[in-house]
């Protein structure tokens, strides 16, 4: 279980090769020393990943997870459980693509419409299924800001991740009082290897930024939040903006 200062016990990193999944975990070993579940597909960034997480002193064991293989995902994570209790998932794995093709070209829509949106709902109810349990255990849904209102400059992403968004924030309501819970986590640009070559935009963060803001938000019980948190009152103007309006700003 998180115990009082906020750690886990076991961290399970689905897409546990992302820069923001490792940089939680890297967090959590500054305090802690959780167990590490890194789920992602086999390969030399896998095991970079486990070499670096075991280099930090924390045991770690790699297993095989392919978002689109939805049929896989309960096996895995009922595999998982069955050894040891999940403290804390962190679903991590998404695809930005390239904004014109994806409405363009059939294939890279489904793809990236199935790795944003139907992955993370198959393992959103299969994480539900064990939080509510256990009784206890903090799914951390990493969205974008993206999501919060769709734009034309990137509109399929950002359409992927409104659904993402809006599974786990009512996957978080639906399991209020059972003593699981979800804390979606709104990031705007952030610098790591999917946006690497791409424009900044205003009010970027590093990976290490949202996970220190992750860590904190489990332990503090957030359900909900923006990094940084100055984007929560930029989004929250631009929602409002009417779409004449919208089509004209360079975003």
């Amino acid at each position: 279980m998180i115990n009082a200062l906020g750690q886990p016990q076991t961290l399970l990193l689905l897409g546990g090769t992302s820069d923001i999944a490792l940089a939680v975990a890297r967090d959590y070993a500054r305090t802690g020393s959780p167990y590490v579940v890194l789920a992602a597909r086999p390969g030399a960034r896998r095991d970079a990943a486990v070499a670096e997480l075991a280099g930090l002193g924390l045991g770690v064991e790699a297993v095989d997870f392919d978002a689109e293989a939805t049929d896989t995902h309960a096996d895995l994570i009922e595999g998982v459980a069955r050894v040891r209790d999940i403290d804390v998932a962190v679903v991590a794995f998404g695809v930005l693509g390239d904004e014109e093709q994806a409405w363009q070209d059939h294939d890279a829509a489904v793809h990236l419409a199935t790795v944003n949106y139907v992955a993370p709902v198959s393992v959103g109810v299969c994480l539900a299924a064990v939080v509510k349990r256990q009784g206890h255990g903090v799914i951390v849904a990493l969205s974008s800001v993206a999501g919060e209102r769709v734009r034309r400059s990137n509109f399929v992403y950002g359409s992927s991740k409104a659904g993402m968004d809006g599974f786990y924030l009512g996957l978080g309501e639906a399991l209020r009082g059972t003593g699981g819970r979800v804390l979606v986590v709104r990031p705007g640009f952030v610098h790591t290897k999917m946006t690497e070559g791409r424009d900044a935009a205003p009010l970027s963060v590093t990976a290490e930024d949202v996970a220190a803001a992750v860590t904190k938000a489990v332990a503090g019980g957030d359900d909900l939040i923006w990094v940084p948190g100055a984007m929560r009152g930029v989004m929250s103007g631009l929602r409002h903006v009417p779409r004449a309006l919208l089509r004209r700003l360079p975003i």
